[in-house]
């Protein structure tokens, strides 16, 4: 990535190889970071990420909007009503 460049992390903890981006904020080779998960959930005290410079982490909750939730909550009242109404819908078959 450029030096100027922000490394984004919405996804899962262990995507992102920690030590590399902690050098890398530390040297100045990348910009910062912004990650709403770690690979280690609850990060241990002291955790070096979360002193980084340019380093924000948030509590995994970029899911969390108010529209995210609105919508999750109409799958799930779709998906029940689709049920009860015998018109499953979203089927996994294994």
């Amino acid at each position: 990535m450029k030096p100027t460049a922000f490394l984004i992390n919405t996804s899962r903890g262990a995507i992102v190889d920690e030590t590399a981006l902690l050098e890398a904020l530390k040297n100045g080779t990348l910009a910062g970071a912004g990650l709403d998960v770690l690979e280690k959930e609850p990060p241990p005290a002291g955790h070096p990420l979360l002193s980084a410079p340019n380093c924000y982490v948030t509590p995994h909750f970029a899911w969390a909007s108010t529209d995210a939730r609105r919508r999750l909550l109409d799958e799930v009242a779709g998906n029940v009503r689709a049920f009860l109404e015998g018109r499953p819908r979203n089927v996994v078959n294994a």
